[in-house]
């Protein structure tokens, strides 16, 4: 007589009233934005000389539908073809002082069955400190993790699993990564990353600044796509990965909250027409959840400046964008 399967394992439901809001002693947010630091940095290579070997089925994702330096990875996985290479799973949206957590909406942690994420990087550091952040990269072999660096997770499944990936999709190409290291650099500091000095801003001044900044880099990022399909050209890179996210929690999330324009994104012709050209690609459709775009509790919000008035704006991502043209 086979056994009866174990139920999936679930946190209990987020609770502010008794743990309280996440953010406090986990992340600095007393004097505009300071991002946590994310200390397992730790690489995977296809030869196996950083200790972390491109191996299938030994690494796994820890991710959230709502966080955009999650959604990187899961939409390099997908573009390199590392469904059956890689495995990934979601925690759940919300989260008290204890951190993200697995329960039913997005489901058990199919690995080790934990109930929070913390067990994860207590597992790697006894009695860690920090932020408990995802995307967290999992070694099952040696039971901790590799990594919770979301700039190099993406970059080393874009590049160390050639072995089992699609070869045709070269993300990080060897000849444009000095341009894409630079243009990475802007996008992280003034969009990526903007967004959040903008809701972080303390003061009026600071309020001004970052959005005028960040909006100013956006009319150039639309300048630079009226003559070519995506940043590098006729290829989806890792910078155009990297921009995409953001433009897709733009008009629900990140201007609704921090305020930044009276501009949704569909104010930017080229901007608007690209992001819906990636979105039409499964490996972008398919990891997106407008839903999850919230920010609901959001830690990085400070008071102080007086902001402009900005409503959350729903659009159409699947009218067609006419982008083809430019790849021809």
């Amino acid at each position: 007589m086979t056994a009866p399967a174990e139920s999936p394992a679930y946190a209990s439901p987020v609770d502010i009233e008794t743990y309280g809001p996440y953010g406090p002693g986990r992340i600095d947010s007393s004097s505009g934005w300071n991002r946590p630091r994310y200390p397992f940095q730790d690489r995977i290579t296809a030869d196996g000389s950083s200790g972390y070997p491109a191996e299938p089925g030994r690494y796994h994702l820890y991710v959230g539908w709502f966080c955009p330096w999650a959604q990187r990875t899961a939409i390099v996985r997908s573009l390199k073809g590392l469904d059956e290479v890689v495995t990934l799973s979601y925690v759940d949206d919300e989260r008290d002082a204890r951190g993200w957590a697995f329960r039913e909406r997005r489901g058990a942690d199919p690995v080790n069955g934990f109930l929070f994420l913390e067990q994860a990087y207590d597992a790697t550091e006894p009695g860690y400190p920090g932020h408990l952040s995802v995307p967290a990269l999992w070694d099952r072999q040696t039971g901790r993790l590799v990594s919770n660096n979301f700039p190099d997770i993406t970059i080393d499944l874009g590049t160390q699993f050639e072995q089992w990936g699609d070869p045709d999709i070269r993300l990080y190409p060897e000849h444009l990564r000095p341009q894409i290291d630079e243009l990475n650099e802007e996008i992280y500091r003034k969009v990526n990353n903007g967004t959040y000095r903008v809701a972080g801003a303390t003061t009026q001044e600071d309020y001004e600044e970052f959005r005028h900044d960040l909006i100013a880099t956006l009319d150039d990022l639309d300048a630079r796509l009226a003559d070519r399909r995506f940043l590098f050209g006729d290829h989806i890179t890792e910078s155009d990965v990297r921009l995409w996210v953001t433009l897709a929690r733009f008009d629900l999330g990140y201007n609704p909250l921090g305020k930044i324009s009276e501009r949704p994104l569909t104010a930017f012709p080229h901007l608007w027409g690209y992001a819906r050209d990636l979105y039409q690609h499964s490996a972008f459709r398919d990891t997106t959840d407008f839903g999850s775009f919230h920010f609901k509790g959001a830690s990085f919000l400070n008071d102080g400046p007086v902001r402009i008035e900005v409503e959350p704006r729903e659009a159409d991502w699947e009218a067609p964008h006419g982008r083809e043209k430019l790849g021809a």
